[in-house]
């Protein structure tokens, strides 16, 4: 019983000296005695990097009419399937032309007693012109002869003008597409009392160019000046950016178009200035009022500095970056960022060319702490390489 008591209180010491010992303080990663941290490292170049600018845009037609008649009468019929392609000068609508074919004759008439009298006027100047030198009649009978030829010569050229009028009118009856496009449907329906102009009938869009209309916000365009006149962005020439489309479901249009317009003013409900891009739609494929992402595409940054954006931290005074010095220490550097472009950011300032960042492993260092590259390189800019796996036969043995 002796022997048994001795061992438990071995055991015992054993097991509370086993568990002091787990409790002392365990040293940092990288302080003495432990090798400094792996990071993984990208070194800074500068390059021209392309930049696309992406806004929410609508569909617009080339051309949007409205059609309206020109006369007011009874709409007789629709003369077009709505919805379909209509060609220029093809017939939509018909006023019924009855009332205008009877206002024609009346002016035809009108114009044929004119002419009459014209002529009458005529014969009586010339059969006094050869007596008026022999004195047979006073010169008062022949001025108003001459005077009742030139007002029958007025009264032929009013009577004319109603007849054209006339004409005119009754031509107008055939209300016909100013464009060729797609129509809309019609606004009013047969036996409609249709008072002229003020009656919209239907409309007819182009489609084939289509407009993209968008807005650019005036921060942002303030924001493309100010890169543009410090020489951080170059535009393309003239503005003609390079355009593209993402349709409603995430997917882009086979056809790229070019922007063609922006307006100077900004919108003062909306804050946006108008812009413009024009496509080719020989399909159909766009149709208007759709809402679409527009891409503007062919403006560059010069001799940029990008980071990756997880390279970049946030401080107290502004966002930082760690840099690799010469003694393989981390060192924080202040930086001045600019706009995103793709996963990274633009570096406007703080950083040069040369310069290695550090991109994976800021979490395990501090300022100054001392820190190994990925691969043992300064140049090193990738991860660490993975460990082997085990041959198979050692495989199968641990199995």
């Amino acid at each position: 019983m002796l022997r048994l008591h001795i061992n438990a209180q071995s055991l015992a010491g054993i097991a509370l000296a086993s568990l002091l010992a787990g409790c002392k303080p365990a040293t940092p990663q990288g302080g003495p005695g432990f090798p400094p941290p792996v990071v993984t490292v990208a070194t800074v170049e500068s390059k021209d990097i392309p930049v696309t600018f992406e806004y929410t845009a609508q569909t617009a037609g080339y051309r949007e009419v409205e059609v309206r008649a020109r006369v007011t009468g009874i709409l007789q019929r629709r003369n077009y399937r709505e919805g379909a392609a209509v060609r220029k000068g093809e017939s939509l609508f018909t006023i019924d032309p009855e009332p205008f074919k009877v206002a024609l004759a009346r002016a035809e008439a009108d114009l044929a007693v004119a002419e009459a009298r014209l002529a009458q006027a005529k014969r009586e100047v010339g059969r006094l012109r050869p007596v008026i030198a022999a004195r047979a009649v006073s010169q008062k009978e022949f001025d108003d002869a001459a005077s009742a030829e030139q007002v029958a010569e007025a009264e032929v050229k009013s009577a004319r003008a109603r007849m054209n009028e006339a004409k005119l009118n009754l031509e107008y009856t055939r209300v016909e597409s100013p464009i060729t496009g797609v129509s809309s449907r019609a606004a009013v329906s047969e036996g409609t009392l249709v008072s002229g102009p003020n009656v919209l009938l239907t409309t007819v869009t182009q489609t084939d160019p289509m407009y993209v209309v968008f807005g650019i916000p005036d921060r942002e365009h303030l924001a493309l000046r100010r890169d543009v006149d410090a020489g951080r962005l170059k535009l393309p020439a003239g503005g003609r950016f390079q355009a593209g489309i993402k349709l409603a479901d995430g997917s882009p249009y086979a056809r790229a178009g070019t922007l063609n317009f922006t307006d100077v003013r900004v919108n003062a409900r909306t804050g946006t200035s108008e812009a413009r891009a024009e496509f080719a739609n020989p399909t159909g494929m766009l149709r208007a009022g759709e809402f679409v992402r527009v891409t503007l595409e062919g403006a560059v940054r010069p001799a940029a500095i990008l980071v990756p954006q997880r390279a970049v931290l946030e401080g107290p005074q502004g966002k930082f970056v760690f840099v690799v010095n010469a003694e393989s220490k981390a060192e924080p550097r202040p930086v001045e960022v600019g706009a995103w472009s793709g996963a990274g950011w633009i570096i406007n300032g703080g950083l040069k060319p040369g310069e290695r960042v550090i991109v994976d492993g800021v979490m395990k260092i501090g300022p100054g702490a001392p820190v190994k590259t990925a691969d043992g390189k300064p140049e090193a800019a990738a991860a660490a390489k993975p460990t082997a796996a085990p041959p198979k036969s050692q495989s199968k043995s641990q199995q």
